[in-house]
């Protein structure tokens, strides 16, 4: 290890992984430990908050001393604590801040606190060595879809954001609809690929005022409208086929949006991020429209995509290389907006 190398224990449990990391400066991912609930929330449908927190509390001491060991460290040897703060669900981001705050006061060693969209971007950072800002990123997830203007490390300008539905969400909410269960990205997914996305012509969903902002609700309810029609005329339902046109749906508007906003203003990078950004349609028409306009595509590896500490653990040591400390009194924020602090 160089002398000047940081190495920050970083933990993350905003929704439904409790997770923790230990990443050097940065970029690079020294262990990386998730227990995901997936198993637990599916009977359910879907995340149950007070459950999610049960989970959280029996596995985050496990998680982080799996972190500490798989990167042959003692809990001293770390320069900081870096901890997941908001958005999310508030009881899972309190046992997250807790402990981190415990930790951090036990080693005496600076607490960062990190916003949760803004790990998903730095995600990229570990995959991409050569990223540097500016560039644009599409950030998609089940809670969150956000195009932005990655300025500088941990300096963003929203270009849009979704005005009711984020992308995930509609996914969620369609597979339920179509009987797939929980979770719903990876199924309608995987659900598509026997189908023919040009079988049914759905709305994509555009915000007049604002042409980088996102709506998905109008696409959910044509969906289920196109349900209901079937069933009360007894027609049959294809589900790959209305999996993969609900999915070109979405793909087309995220696309079609990205690629304009690096167009316009005249940059050279995009970057995709979040749950959604391991959606395989997703990928593949982003890479393609890239190279077609001349576009440097950038995109984590789909386990860098789900809710991980790496990612904040590399959020978090540009916070800390610029004196960004929280205090003790870090609180949980669910709400918190992309560039708060």
């Amino acid at each position: 290890m160089k002398e000047q190398d940081i190495r920050i224990l970083a933990i993350e449990s905003s929704c439904d992984e409790t997770a923790a990391a230990v990443v050097q400066n940065g970029r690079t991912v020294l262990s990386s430990v998730i227990a995901s609930q997936i198993a637990t929330h599916t009977l359910y449908g879907g995340v149950v908050p007070e459950i999610a927190s049960r989970k959280h509390t029996e596995k985050i001491n496990q998680v982080v001393s799996e972190a500490l060991k798989e990167a042959g460290m003692q809990a001293e040897e770390v320069d900081g604590v870096a901890v997941t703060y908001g958005p999310g669900l508030v009881g899972p981001l309190l046992i997250g801040v807790s402990f981190a705050k415990a930790v951090a006061w036990a080693l005496d060693k600076p607490l960062i606190g990190v916003n949760h969209i803004e790990g998903h971007v730095a995600a990229n950072y570990i995959e991409h060595k050569d990223l540097e800002p500016p560039f644009v990123c599409l950030i998609v997830s089940g809670g969150h879809t956000h195009l932005v203007v990655v300025e500088d490390y941990g300096q963003f300008r929203v270009l849009g954001r979704t005005r009711d539905d984020a992308a995930g969400e509609a996914f969620d909410k369609v597979a339920r609809s179509i009987g797939l269960g929980y979770p719903g990205g990876p199924k309608i997914d995987a659900e598509a690929k026997r189908g023919n996305p040009d079988a049914i012509c759905f709305p994509r969903g555009k915000v007049q005022d604002s042409p980088y902002d996102f709506s998905f609700s109008g696409l959910k309810s044509a969906v289920l409208n196109y349900q209901n029609h079937a069933k009360m005329t007894g027609e049959d339902i294809n589900p790959s086929d209305l999996a993969a046109s609900f999915q070109k749906a979405v793909v087309d508007v995220l696309v079609e949006h990205s690629i304009a906003a690096v167009r316009n203003l005249g940059m050279k990078q995009l970057a995709a991020a979040g749950g959604v950004a391991s959606n395989s349609a997703l990928r593949t028409a982003l890479s393609q429209r890239c190279a077609a306009e001349g576009i440097q595509f950038y995109r984590p590896s789909p386990i860098l995509c789900t809710d991980n500490a790496a990612m904040i653990g590399a959020a978090a040591y540009y916070a800390y290389r610029g004196g960004a400390a929280s205090g003790l009194d870090l609180n949980a924020v669910p709400g918190l907006k992309l560039g708060e602090r």
